[in-house]
Parts: structure tokens; sequence; C-alpha cells
């Protein structure tokens, strides 16, 4: 590893622009920290070898990358489209009808047969992320009477949002469970759950993973229902994608900055790593260069507190992918020098309730980094939980993560201002400064006569044993 990773971590969306080993080599080059797998695009033979491709490029670049493997989710659909498209007109009478007939002058139909039980009259329907907007006037047996509010052209498989609804879908569809088994088999580190609404969604998931995976779960933000168990289901996440596309169909787009904002905020004082996505640089799809808009999108979500940010069709079919990235990384280093100089007021870190020791110590390690000035904290950890802990923190300085264990050390690639270093087991705690300091200066992150922060354990081998804290300057051994 040729130097610290990144603060804020970049999230890259890998597809047909991206999918070959010199590509990926630049997106990782450029700044690239975690690799998404959308499995609403490509076949899970598209999706082994974009995942064999990354593993093989981390590895000769000695670059942790976080593999995140994104599930489709109940999204409801329209049916094939008759002809391709339809021209809808303002006042035009609409219905939608129960069945997979394929979609023709002003009969709509969808890939989800309850919709015409679950919506009421008064309801919106919104088509092609709200681009297209129906308004319900009448429900019936097997139909909806509806009437176009917004016009427009649609075409076949365009999303529909039901912003008034409550639709008692099921959290994971078959082809989602189909896609978990994989994301299992493949070891991926993080697994996405789309559109969810209540803890239990989480719960579904995390009981088809099983207790012995340590693939990590995102929720992801999209839905209005989410909104009321916010803090319930950051607290069973491993992380939290705020994810802007549907959020901004399914409530009033005016109230997604500050939503995204309150997200942000109780994540990083959970401690839970927060990914912000979609449309970050949208215009970089086809031009060399953003906005204004969208650079400054990009460092409001970093001054927010947010530990990643994510690409979407900037990099899995856009025309500038590794120059994507490179913009997002040049955003993040100039805000993050702006936040060592003008830092943020500190939140109180939630103290975690199954490790109360394990928090005090962590707090104990930043608030010694903090009066001595220290180089960076070193944390060793068997399963992350204690780097999770001081990384929440936000310190200026660099947080180095510490782990025998391969999975560990490429889930720590997605957390905010940590540098994962994998090494090899040890049991003899004597030994372990001796080991942390070669591998520093190694890697050139301190010089002798620092001073740094170490964060261990007197069972080294033990999880959930994290118990020292101590001062160490390098080369004072």
């Amino acid at each position: 590893m040729p130097s610290l990773l990144n603060r804020t971590k970049v999230v890259a969306t890998i597809g047909p622009a991206t999918n070959t080993p010199e590509r990926l080599a630049d997106l990782i080059d450029s700044g690239v920290s975690v690799c998404r797998l959308n499995f609403s695009h490509g076949t899970l033979d598209d999706h082994s070898q974009a995942l064999r491709a990354i593993r093989t490029v981390s590895e000769s670049l000695k670059r942790p990358v976080a593999v995140l493997g994104d599930l489709c989710g109940p999204k409801i659909r329209l049916n094939a489209v008759a002809g391709g498209h339809i021209q809808l007109q303002p006042g035009q009478a609409v219905r939608f009808a129960r069945g997979e007939a394929e979609c023709s002058g002003s009969v709509l139909t969808t890939n989800y047969a309850s919709l015409v039980d679950e919506v009421q009259a008064g309801d919106r329907i919104l088509i092609d992320d709200g681009l297209v907007r129906l308004l319900v006037t009448d429900s019936r047996e097997n139909e909806l009477i509806c009437a176009c509010t917004v016009g427009g052209v649609i075409s076949s498989r365009k999303g529909v949002n039901l912003p008034d609804s409550n639709i008692a879908v099921a959290a994971l569809t078959e082809k989602d469970r189909r896609d978990a088994r994989w994301a299992i088999e493949s070891g991926l580190d993080y697994l996405a759950l789309s559109f969810v609404r209540r803890p239990e969604d989480v719960a579904e998931l995390r009981a088809l993973l099983g207790k012995s995976t340590q693939t990590g779960v995102v929720v992801k933000i999209e839905k209005r229902e989410a909104l009321d168990h916010l803090d319930a289901l950051i607290a069973d996440a491993d992380g939290v994608m705020v994810a802007r596309g549907d959020l901004g169909v399914e409530m009033d787009v005016w109230r997604v900055p500050l939503v995204q904002k309150d997200i942000t905020l109780r994540a990083r004082v959970a401690g839970v790593p927060v990914i912000i996505a979609t449309q970050m640089l949208q215009s970089m799809i086809t031009n060399a260069t953003p906005t204004r808009a969208e650079v400054s999108d990009i460092a409001n979500a970093i001054l927010d507190g947010a530990d990643a940010i994510m690409l979407s069709a900037e990099t899995a079919s856009g025309a500038y992918p590794s120059l994507a990235v490179d913009m997002m990384d040049k955003v993040a280093r100039v805000t993050e020098d702006y936040l060592r100089i003008h830092p943020p007021e500190p939140h109180a870190p939630v103290v975690s309730a199954v490790s109360p020791m394990t928090s005090a110590i962590a707090h104990a390690a930043v608030q010694a980094a903090r009066d001595i000035n220290a180089r960076l904290v070193a944390v060793w950890s068997a399963t992350g939980a204690t780097v999770r802990m001081v990384a929440q923190h936000r310190l200026s300085i660099p947080v180095v993560g510490l782990t025998t264990d391969e999975r560990v050390y490429r889930k720590m690639a997605l957390w905010y201002g940590v540098t994962p270093i994998r090494v090899d087991p040890i049991g003899n705690p004597a030994e372990m400064t001796k080991l942390l300091e070669r591998r520093i200066l190694q890697l050139g992150f301190a010089r002798p006569g620092d001073l740094i922060v170490v964060v261990t354990s007197t069972r080294p081998t033990t999880p959930g044993a994290t118990d020292t804290t101590l001062v160490h300057r390098i080369g004072a051994m």
C-alpha cells in the first residue's frame, strides 16, 4: 500500500464501462475503496467475472477494496409497452389493470398484481422517477381509474412509485434471495437492502444470511416509511445508504437535502457508516467536467459527515469513469483540508451497550491523540468493532486498523478516515508494538520520533477483548 487511504471513501458502481482489470486498476488508483455490484443490471455470471477482477486487482495493488452487492428489492415496474413507448397527455384518463398484458394506449399494467387492491382513490402514481404523474380518481375490483396530471412519454419497465400508498410487498423478492445466496457464497463484504420500510425487513435479510456469515447489511433509505423507523434501522445496520433517487420521488424533493443531513447525523452519532448516493456527478456520464452544483453537493455531503460518496452510472456506463472518481477525490481532499482548519462541533458518540468498556477505551484513545497531537491512532481489532468506535469520533489524524482477518480488512475500507492493514496472527502482546512500529515505518505512515496512540488487547486473538490504550514514540522500543 503506497499511502494512507483517502479519509472520505469513494464507492464506484461496476458495469460495462469498468469491468475489466485495466479499468478497475484505474478506478482504484484514482481513489475507489468500495466497488458496488448492482443486481438490478447484469447477470450473476457478469457479477462473478467482475468480482474476480476486483479481487485480483486489489491484491496486485495491495489496496483493500470492499465489495458491496446491491439487491434490487421489490421495485414496482410497468410491464412491456406495446410499440416501445406511449405518450400521455395532461388530463388524459388512464387505467391501471391487473395482469401481465402489455401496456397499450391508455391501459397500463405492472409487475405487482396487488397494486390495484392497495392503491386508493386520492393516491398519486408516479412513473419514471416522477416525470409522469397520475392521480387515482376511482378504485375498482380489478382496475384503478386515473387522471394524468403531468404528461410525458413512458416506456417498458419504467419504475412506478406510490408515495401515498401503504404497500404490503415483501422486503425480499425471489430474485433477491437468489442474489443474496450468491453474495454469501462469493464472500461479498456488504449487501445493500433496497426499499427498506421497517426493522423487520432487515431481520428478514439477516435470517437469510445466517449467523455464520460476515457479510455486513447496508440499509437503503429510499422509502417514506423508513424515516418513521430511522433510529431502529440504523441500530440494526452495518451501514446506511441515503438513496436519493427513489427518496426524492417518495417524498417532496425539496425536503431531501434536510432529510439527508438528518440521516447522516444520526448514523454518525451511532457510529454506523453512511453512504450518500445518486446523481453526485450525473453530468459526467457524458461530460468530462461536472457542474458547479455537483461539486458543491459532494463537498456538502462530506461537511455533513458522510463516510462515503457513491458513483452509479458515472462509473458503470459513463464515458469518463476514471475522471469522475478523480473529481470526487479532489473535492474530498480540499473539503477535508477545510475541516482540519475548521473542525465541526463534536457530537457525543453513542456508547455501545454491548461493549461499554471498548467504547471507553476508544474514547480514551481519541482524547489522548488530541492532547498529545499524535501522528495517528493504530487499532488492533479482530472484528473491526473497535476501529469503528474510534473512527466515529472523526479525528483529524489517520486511524490505522490492524487485523488478521481478510474480511475485516476489506470491510474497513468503507469507514471514514480508516486505513486497513492486514497482519499475520500474533499471540504475544509484547510483540504487538514491535510489529506495529515495523509496519508503520515500512509503509511510511510515521517517522522516528512521532508519537502514536495504540489501542490493543492483552488477549489479541480474542474478539471483543480490547482493554488497553497506550502512547508510543516511534523508534523508542
